[in-house]
């Protein structure tokens, strides 16, 4: 028994060493919750994989499509690969967090108070989009001194005359929101223009990132409908098969089916969104909402017309951070 419990004993040192081992080679697997966004990314990729890869392995008639005409095949590869590349910089990418925007105004504000006399401010407002442009060849001030009134004004200036500085003041990051910010309890960071936290993705939807999204949704789906076009087509073959490929290919097609009914929902929700400049939180929490509490139902105080909306979204994207003021 003490053999036993030695054994155990030595096993699990082993491990562990092994496991301190990977984390010096891989230290974001250190945190639980990237190392579980870890986990899921590889997840995803493997199961991408699988669901080409059986197509390719078992269905004659493509590979002999592919040899007729391999732009067929091209076509469906690049598309495959496009949206691989899309997950990955859309789950890269940030989403336009409240500091970085709160540090980039103190930092440009007092770049123009000591080039006053020799340059103009890089920073300009223009109907409350605001674009900020850092000179790379000035150091801005450190945030806690007066440098921060350059934001807190900046901020206030885009409320009703009379709001109360607390009532805009986040309660975790002691930071002035802006109008549609919200802070995000998953990344403990406030967001700009927040929508929600995707777990899939393993970071936040908002002002900065969501156009990449709404394009990895586009890209998922007709990933999505052009597999089960092909999976559907290898069933209907006359080509012989074992009854265990039947069953196989059945499952995957079902689950496939339900993952493409989720897809086209999602990308329709926020083609809604998009079209009517609304936020998935400001849409469901809308009575919670100060600023949208005593507004109706179908009135959207933020949207300037279809066209204006898709143009912003998809154009205006050279300003980093672009915040607008309560209608």
């Amino acid at each position: 028994m003490g053999a036993l419990c030695g054994g155990t004993g030595h096993s699990r040192d082993t491990l562990d060493r092994l496991s301190d081992r990977c984390l010096h080679f891989f230290p974001c697997l250190s945190d639980p919750a990237r190392r579980s966004t870890f986990c899921l990314r590889i997840a995803l990729v493997m199961l991408h994989l699988i669901y080409v890869g059986v197509v390719f392995v078992f269905d004659k008639d493509l590979i002999h499509k592919t040899k007729q005409e391999p732009w067929y095949t091209a076509v469906y590869l690049i598309l495959f690969a496009a949206t691989l590349v899309q997950y990955f910089i859309t789950s890269g990418s940030s989403p336009g967090y409240v500091l970085d925007a709160m540090r980039a105004v103190n930092e440009a504000d007092a770049s123009r108070n000591r080039a006053s006399m020799t340059s103009k401010q890089p920073a300009s407002s223009k109907n409350g989009d605001v674009v900020i442009t850092i000179d790379k060849n000035q150091i801005g001030r450190n945030l806690l001194g007066s440098g921060t009134m350059a934001w807190t004004k900046l901020v206030m200036d885009m409320y009703p005359s009379g709001t109360s500085l607390r009532s805009v003041t986040c309660n975790y990051c002691d930071v002035v929101q802006p109008p549609r910010a919200k802070h995000c309890h998953d990344c403990d960071k406030c967001v700009l223009q927040f929508d929600h936290h995707c777990v899939w993705l393993g970071t936040c939807i908002g002002q900065g990132n969501h156009c990449p999204f709404w394009w990895y949704i586009c890209e998922e789906t007709a990933l999505s409908l052009w597999t089960g076009t092909l999976y559907i087509q290898f069933l209907k073959s006359n080509i012989s098969k074992p009854w265990w490929l039947y069953v196989i290919m059945i499952l995957l097609l079902v689950t496939l089916f339900f993952c493409l009914i989720f897809l086209l929902l999602l990308l329709l929700f926020h083609s809604y969104l998009i079209l009517t400049n609304q936020t998935t939180y400001e849409l469901v929490r809308r009575r919670r909402i100060q600023y949208l509490r005593n507004i109706p139902e179908r009135v959207y105080p933020f949207s300037k017309g279809a066209c204006r909306n898709l143009y912003e979204f998809c154009c205006a994207q050279s300003s980093k951070y672009r915040m607008e003021p309560l209608p």
